[in-house]
């Protein structure tokens, strides 16, 4: 009876300890779980992962994402473990020897005289926002902390911890709290930063460095002790450690390109992390220029400069203001604004008319008052140069030759060749000959687009300011011989006085009535757009676009060389194509610039391009397009987009292969040196 009572009792008390375990397991998985993905600050990162700017979490407060494991200092991670909860990796949330121990010292000292609670209870109460005094309390964290081991592995855990500890005022999270306290990231730390961070949230607001410098080198240093008699630092990283000083204020976090980070914000409005195509360390300095820049200016002056990479398309650095704490109008992005371009289009007519034979570098062109059926442009001095080489118009931006080239062009086609440039061109009616001086919207963004493509041999691609973004086709612009020529007469241009010594193919532009001043500029692998004016369109007497804007493109193409971004890269050699010969050595028809209208007797024997007429729409079927050529005299040559394509060909008839869909400038000239030109429209 005695044993069997005793086998009884035996099973009675391992039912009971069953149903105990059962019953405490149901418990703590009914515990109510409170959400367990924290908000985070929203994140804009540079090229390299640098951070440009954090905006608060949807509470107030700055708390970024906890960095992967690998970008977080080891020799912290050792410090945090060995300090707060040295059984983190064996115990289920809850250590029995932490409460045994807390409790018997408690009972010696008759004080508490340390705390029990483990990391995953520590994160328990930062999840829930809850106290630490009340035994309630503990209880709760306890059950919150043994659900929370059931559902996380220790490496979610400690990152969520990572994400919530708190450092005074409104900063939570390790990196929130380096940035703040250091300006760093938490990929390295001194075992005294270590030390401090680990302090720290153990009571934040009474051991804030900047408030409580005394308090906050005391816990430091206890950190530090009981780190030397784990065997975590040795002594002589104990007492190097010991004499470093405290952070003494709290840092501003990162705020660069603040334009660019809020239109990346409200393109994803749902992503917490945007990595843009940016340069950190040179948007850093192109925004100090910006601000030196209007040091001294007149009031309302304001300031954008754009940087791009126009062999990838991708942009470096976007300056949209001095500062959205500037004066006058400081939150509006100045890179986006649509404006009169001035005479920054240039380039592009000449570029044009170089396509379309209408012109070469060495032509002589008229620069002499003009009536156009009423529109008498003047140049900006008010004086005329009469016959004048067109290197030599384009050089000094005359206004007269522009016109007349856009004449010949038809201001269509200069409207469909900024479309093919992908950018947009505001009108507000048909295009007129006005467009060639700016009579047309554009921004800076546009405008950096544009010379782009001139840059990069006559062939454009989109511009793109996010990491990532898929690669687009180039869209061909103009020939490459034309965007060469453009860009070698525009590299011989003085730099502006006390400018930066630099070549680089560089054009200035002002709007009607000194609203905007430009400078756009390259070289062979960086594109630079600066404008200054007033946001709201007001005039600024005396601004001109080589007196402002030029000397600051030079110096912003010095800030770029001395960046992280590379040096300068000089401009390209002429591809084998180009015609570089004398006026006397070019046809006659290049010799000097005809208008239309000035009834040049046409040579009855001179070539007619038969087939196609110019202005038609064919289809692109993938065959070489018929060409048919009458009169002149062969061997003929074709030409297509001003790059030989065909010579030597006696017959009158011809195949021209490879076309692709677009707009496509066809030429033939004859053994005279005579030409015909049409452009069609390939439709895939």
């Amino acid at each position: 009876m005695a044993r069997g009572g005793w086998l009884a009792g035996l099973a009675a008390v391992l039912l009971l300890a069953g149903g105990a375990r059962d019953g405490v397991d149901r418990w703590i998985d009914a515990t109510p779980m409170p959400a367990l993905v924290p908000a985070t600050s929203v994140e804009v990162r540079d090229r390299d992962g640098a951070l440009l700017r954090a905006y608060t979490a949807g509470d107030g407060l700055w708390r970024l994402a906890a960095p992967p494991r690998p970008e977080i200092d080891p020799g912290y991670l050792r410090m945090l473990v060995t300090y707060e909860d040295r059984r983190f990796a064996d115990h289920a949330g809850v250590d029995p020897r932490a409460i045994l121990r807390a409790g018997w010292q408690a009972l010696r000292s008759g004080r508490v005289v340390s705390g029990a609670s483990t990391l995953t209870m520590q994160v328990a109460r930062l999840l829930e926002n809850s106290g630490t005094g009340q035994w309630r309390g503990k209880l709760r964290q306890a059950r919150l902390a043994l659900a929370l081991e059931r559902r996380l592995d220790k490496a979610q855990i400690l990152n969520l911890y990572l994400t919530l500890a708190p450092y005074g005022g409104n900063i939570e999270g390790l990196r929130a709290a380096t940035l703040s306290w250091l300006g760093k990231e938490p990929t390295r730390l001194t075992p005294a930063e270590a030390a401090f961070l680990v302090a720290l949230p153990q009571s934040p607001e009474a051991r804030r460095p900047d408030r409580h410098p005394r308090a906050a080198r005391t816990a430091r240093d206890r950190v530090l002790q009981r780190m030397h008699r784990a065997g975590v630092i040795d002594a002589s990283a104990l007492a190097a450690a010991l004499s470093d000083p405290l952070p003494q204020r709290r840092r501003a976090f990162p705020a660069l390109a603040p334009h660019l980070s809020d239109r990346a914000r409200a393109e994803r409005p749902e992503a917490l992390r945007h990595d843009l195509t940016l340069d950190a360390d040179l948007q850093a300095r192109l925004e100090g220029l910006a601000r030196e820049a209007l040091r001294g200016q007149v009031f309302g002056l304001s300031v954008a400069v754009l940087v791009a990479n126009h062999r990838s398309g991708a942009i470096l650095a976007s300056v949209g203001s001095a500062g959205l704490g500037q004066r006058g109008q400081g939150f509006v992005d100045m890179t986006q604004a649509v404006r009169s371009p001035g005479s920054t289009l240039k380039p592009l007519i000449y570029a044009l008319a170089f396509d379309r034979g209408l012109a070469h570098p060495e032509t002589l062109i008229d620069d002499r008052p003009t009536d156009f059926a009423g529109y008498a442009p003047q140049n900006f001095d008010g004086v005329f140069r009469g016959r004048i080489r067109v290197a030599d118009a384009l050089r000094l931006s005359l206004n007269l030759p522009a016109v007349l080239l856009t004449e010949a062009l038809g201001p269509a086609n200069l409207m469909a060749a900024l479309r093919r440039a992908d950018v947009t061109p505001r009108l507000s009616g048909p295009a007129g000959l006005a467009v060639a001086l700016g009579g047309v919207g554009m921004s800076l963004r546009d405008l950096v687009q544009l010379y782009s493509g001139l840059a990069q041999g006559g062939q454009v691609r989109a511009l793109h300011h996010r990491q990532g973004t898929p690669a687009t086709a180039a869209r061909r612009l103009t020939s490459a011989a034309s965007a060469w020529q453009v860009g070698h007469v525009l590299a011989d241009l003085p730099p502006p006085g006390g400018a930066p010594v630099r070549r680089i193919a560089w054009k200035t532009g002002t709007s009607y009535g000194h609203r905007d001043a430009w400078a756009i500029g390259y070289d062979g692998a960086h594109v630079i757009g600066v404008w200054l004016g007033r946001p709201d369109g007001t005039p600024v007497p005396g601004a001109f676009g080589a007196d402002l804007a030029a000397p600051l493109l030079f110096q912003a193409f010095d800030r770029l060389a001395g960046s992280l971004t590379g040096q300068a890269s000089p401009l390209p050699p002429p591809p084998p194509e180009t015609l570089l010969v004398g006026a006397s050595l070019l046809p006659e028809p290049l010799r000097q610039f005809r208008r239309r209208t000035e009834g040049m007797p046409r040579d009855p024997d001179a070539p007619a391009l038969a087939f196609p007429p110019d202005g038609v729409r064919l289809p692109l079927d993938g065959a070489p397009l018929p060409v048919r050529v009458r009169d002149g005299r062969p061997p003929f040559t074709w030409l297509v987009n001003g790059a030989p394509v065909l010579t030597g060909q006696r017959g009158r008839e011809a195949f021209l292969p490879g076309l692709g869909p677009g707009f496509t400038d066809l030429t033939v000239i004859d053994a005279a040196g005579r030409s015909a030109r049409a452009q069609v429209r390939l439709d895939p």
